[in-house]
């Protein structure tokens, strides 16, 4: 076969080193750019192999998140723009790992095992973000398409999830919206000028907001959107790329995980501000209050503003629409109480991981998911989208219902529903703080997060913990689960599970209770039976205080 010859040829030119193993996770291949040719060069060809089986487009995006600059990726995309299937995710590991001389050899047994017509045609989108290692990096993906006879089309910079967005247009014949940068950006601000219009006298300093780009490929879209918002929406950017390092003391994730504002940024009292992540798909917003202090409000208190929002205009519209929050067990037991108790919306919690969380999501008509890191979206059934459609076109519907349907139907354009998106997350926001009418502050009081605390537990296999319940209660080790429980008992408003990382040997520990000094403490209790129980390596875990 010619094909074959013509990647014997190409694979040369981004040789594998030998011995190197990478696997394919949660978020693709991540790891140092230097390692990547091959695996860049090797996902072309199988993004080509995953277009002719699918007989739809297929997404590659070069990008590391919120890894430091000097780090790179890939992450497939699948025709509906979500996630590569887990049969594909082991493929991806098998073709990457094989050595210079097994390669055509690892091609082949997908081919056979899947069955793939070699004649059909494939066509692969490729993006990349600001990373100075992806130009090269994503030129190999497209010398991995050409070299198995696809054709790519190369959107160069583009954030993750308007990646996936193109993916889902291209393949959905355009319904979704049409497969340009031009055409995300039109959708989205028409839905949020729209929704706009429903805010009663917004004064231009309601209308502001400031805006951490990470010094990332967000901060350069949202540059380019800004002339489609039509003065609806005044952004301040920060850490817009043209000086600072990416990710660097910047970011949604430094932000999250610190617990303090990026810097490169000027917070106002009172004033909204959000950061997004490196390639844009999560976001988190905060604010200082008039003593200064720092207000973090994340993924979880997102999904609040958002259900609550979408509960409200489905009572408005008389619509009979089942909506859920779908959670992780770090969801802050406050915003669980708040979703079950007060608002009385169904509360579903997955094990860690956006995969888990988006397909829980699509078993409800709304729903509504989000991790506390900001990274989440909403799904809307098919079912759900044409009983709204159709009360907002009857004409003989009453006003107050026409008006909850028609905020619904541009709620549903505004929403990147293929994947978690900084953009699109940010536009939902801003509306329903404006429609609401409001502040940052009120919007943080719906509900006061518990106290709590993570850490991590070194030990020499994370395989001996199991997990079961969403992660949520140990299996094994024998009598771990016993002891967290007792140690829990000892606490006002207290709970805690472990759960074994994905890509390290080591045990994350979670706690909340009552007061912080309890949260720490019963942490650090939890963190002794791991390591005594669970064969901690190294020094014992040493108390917080």
């Amino acid at each position: 076969m010619a094909q074959f010859q013509e990647i014997s040829k190409q694979s040369g030119v981004h040789p594998k080193p030998a011995g190197l193993v990478l696997q394919y996770g949660t978020a693709g291949f991540r790891t140092n750019a230097k390692q990547l040719d091959h695996i860049m060069f090797r996902m072309g060809l199988l993004a080509t192999l995953r277009s002719k089986k699918t007989k739809a487009t297929i997404g590659v995006m070069v990008t590391a998140s919120h890894n430091p600059e000097e780090d790179n990726g890939v992450k497939l995309v699948d025709p509906m723009g979500e996630m590569v299937t887990p049969t594909w995710e082991g493929y991806a590991t098998q073709l990457a790992n094989a050595e210079q001389e097994d390669l055509l050899a690892a091609l082949k047994v997908i081919i056979e095992k899947e069955a793939v017509n070699m004649s059909q045609e494939a066509n692969v989108f490729v993006g990349k973000d600001t990373r100075s290692s992806s130009a090269s990096l994503s030129q190999a993906v497209l010398d991995g398409v050409s070299a198995l006879g696809g054709h790519s089309k190369d959107y160069g910079l583009v954030t993750t999830p308007q990646l996936h967005y193109m993916v889902c247009c291209q393949n959905t014949q355009g319904k979704y919206g049409e497969a340009t940068v031009e055409g995300y950006y039109k959708k989205l601000c028409q839905a949020f000028i729209q929704l706009s219009k429903n805010a009663s006298n917004c004064t231009d300093d309601q209308k502001h907001l400031s805006v951490d780009g990470a010094n990332g490929i967000g901060a350069l879209k949202v540059r380019e959107m800004e002339g489609h918002l039509k003065k609806e929406l005044h952004i301040s950017l920060f850490n817009d790329g043209s000086k600072g390092k990416l990710n660097h003391l910047c970011g949604a994730d430094f932000v999250k995980v610190q617990q303090k504002p990026p810097t490169g940024i000027k917070m106002n009292p009172g004033e909204r501000c959000c950061s997004f992540d490196g390639d844009a798909d999560r976001i988190v917003y905060y604010y200082a209050d008039s003593e200064g202090r720092f207000h973090l409000l994340d993924g979880d208190k997102v999904a609040t503003l958002i259900s609550t929002f979408l509960k409200e205009l489905l009572t408005q519209a008389g619509l009979d629409l089942e909506i859920a929050v779908v959670q992780t067990a770090y969801a802050n037991g406050s915003s669980t109480n708040y979703l079950e108790d007060t608002m009385k919306v169904i509360v579903r919690c997955t094990k860690t991981g956006v995969k888990h969380l988006h397909h829980a999501a699509q078993e409800f008509d709304i729903g509504v998911y989000f991790e506390a890191n900001g990274h989440g979206t909403v799904l809307f059934s098919k079912a759900a989208e044409e009983k709204i459609q159709q009360l907002a076109e009857n004409s003989s519907t009453i006003d107050e219902k026409k008006r909850a349907a028609l905020l619904l139907q541009n709620t549903i354009n505004v929403i990147n529903q293929t994947v978690g998106d900084a953009i699109s997350d940010m536009l939902l926001i801003e509306a329903i703080l404006a429609i609401k009418g409001m502040t940052i502050q009120q919007w943080d009081a719906i509900y006061s997060d518990l106290p709590n605390r993570q850490l991590k537990v070194k030990v020499s296999d994370r395989r001996v913990i199991d997990t079961t319940d969403a992660e949520r209660r140990a299996v094994s080790p024998a009598g771990l689960q016993e002891a967290i429980d007792s140690l829990v008992k000892n606490y006002r408003q207290a709970r805690s599970f472990v759960r074994p990382s994905g890509t390290e040997d080591v045990v994350r520990v979670y706690a909340e209770a009552e007061t912080q000094e309890s949260a720490d403490s019963l942490a650090h209790e939890v963190s002794l039976v791991v390591y005594r129980l669970a064969g901690g390596v190294g020094g014992e875990p040493k108390p917080l205080h």
